[in-house]
Formats: structure tokens, sequence, C-alpha cells
């Protein structure tokens, strides 16, 4: 029975010791949570235009950008290095793609614009000059002399095929005025053949009239023997004298 008891009083001291000994124990907290890790750097972001994004050769382009989240851009071709926002002129010979790389702590991004360069069609040839027109000396030169036998004025066959041909001449251009001059050979006196041209330049005048010519178009007027074209003492030349010519111009009273 004792026994029991001492053993009774060792546990019950035992168990007081323990919980003196648990009580005198200081506590240990507990370790604050480590902190978060810090966020990804942002990526960078960038935009590029081209405004005209068509242009003839030789024009000019205006290439607009912005970015974000970068230390570095670049523009190529032909730019370089460019600030976070801004514009540049360029005048790209040959189409071009221009590219623009942003590049930051968070990573490289780009952007392009493609520019596309057409060459203008050629320029249309000069129109053709007008046609030239002729002078009316130049035109005078088709009218033809009507020539006489000797001493007469009548109107032989090959000089009515001449003054038919001045005729219709005449009438397609009725702005000519002329003068029909009266010649004559070195043959007979001076005052002879005055009178004598004077009929040979009447003679055409009126044949012409008759087919068509305004009178008011002609005037007449007799050399006689006084301005040979061929000055030879022969028939050949004689027959070269006898004539009507056809002067451009009216005479001057």
């Amino acid at each position: 029975m004792r026994q029991r008891k001492r053993s009774l009083l060792f546990l019950v001291g035992l168990l007081g010791v323990v919980v003196l000994l648990g009580a005198c124990k200081k506590k240990v907290a507990a370790p604050p949570p480590p902190p978060p890790p810090p966020p990804p750097p942002a990526a960078p972001t960038v935009t590029l235009t081209a405004e005209p994004s068509t242009v003839e050769k030789g024009g000019s382009v205006a290439l607009t950008w912005t970015s974000e989240n970068a230390t570095d851009l670049d523009l190529q071709p032909g730019v370089g290095t460019v600030q976070a926002k801004g514009s540049s002129t360029a005048k790209p010979e040959d189409s071009t793609t221009y590219t623009i790389t942003a590049k930051g702590p968070g990573g490289t991004q780009t952007a392009s614009a493609r520019v596309t360069v057409t060459i203008p069609p050629p320029p249309p040839p000069p129109p053709p000059p007008p046609p030239r027109v002729a002078t009316e000396e130049e035109l005078f030169t088709q009218v033809k002399d009507a020539y006489f036998d000797f001493d007469k004025s009548d109107i032989r066959p090959d000089a009515q095929q001449a003054l038919t041909a001045d005729a219709d001449f005449f009438k397609a251009h009725p702005e000519i005025k002329f003068t029909i001059e009266g010649h004559c050979d070195e043959r007979g006196s001076e005052e002879y053949n005055l009178g004598l041209g004077d009929r040979r330049a009447n003679a055409a005048k009126n044949l012409l009239v008759n087919l068509g010519v305004a009178g008011d178009r002609v005037s007449v007027i007799s050399y006689g023997k006084t301005r040979p074209v061929c000055t030879d003492s022969n028939e050949d030349c004689w027959q070269k004298n006898r004539r009507a010519h056809f002067v451009l111009g009216s005479v001057k009273k």
C-alpha cells in the first residue's frame, strides 16, 4: 500500500516537472513568407505607317511611328535610330518595305510599311506640226504663161490649154490677185509692140474671165519688146518673148 502511494506521488511530481518545463520554454515565431517575384518587364510595342503607300518614282512619302516600352528603335532602310515617336520623309527609288525594330527589357517587336513605287508612263509625243501652208509665191509657180504666134494676139490651142489650167488655179485660190504682162519679140517698133503686148495681155485676161475668174482680180500691162527673157536673134528666142506672162499682185496705178 505504501509502495503504491510512492509510485503515485512520483508520477504526479514528474508530471509537474514536465508541465513546469513546458511553461518555462520560450515559443519560437514562424518565419514570414517569401516576397512575390517582381513582374516581368513589359514587352515593347511599335507601329509604323507610310503615306501615301503608292507613289510615282521621284515622289516622297511620310513615315510615322509610335512606340512604348522600348529603349532602342531602328528604322530601315535609310533612316536609322529614331525616338519613340516621330516622322520622317523618304523618297524611295523602288518599291520598298520600311521596317522599324523596337528593343527593350521586355523583348523585341517590329512593324513594317510597304511603299509601292510606280513608273509614270512616258509623256505622249508632241503633236505633229501642222502641215506647212505654202505661200502665195510658192503657189503661184503653178501658173503657166501663154505664148503667141508672130504679130498675133489670138489664143492658140497650147495657150488655151495653159490658160484653162491657170483659170482652175485662180478659182481654187480666190484670194490671189495677179497681173498679166504682155510681151513681144524684138521685131517691129516699140510703139507697135506696146499695143501688141496690150492686146495679148487682154486676150489672156478675157479668156480667164470667160472661164470664171473674177475680172477685178486681174490687172494688165504691156511691156512690148522692152523686157525680153531671151536676147538671141532667132525664132526659138523670139518665141519665148511672145507671151502673156503672169505676175503675183496687181499693178500699182
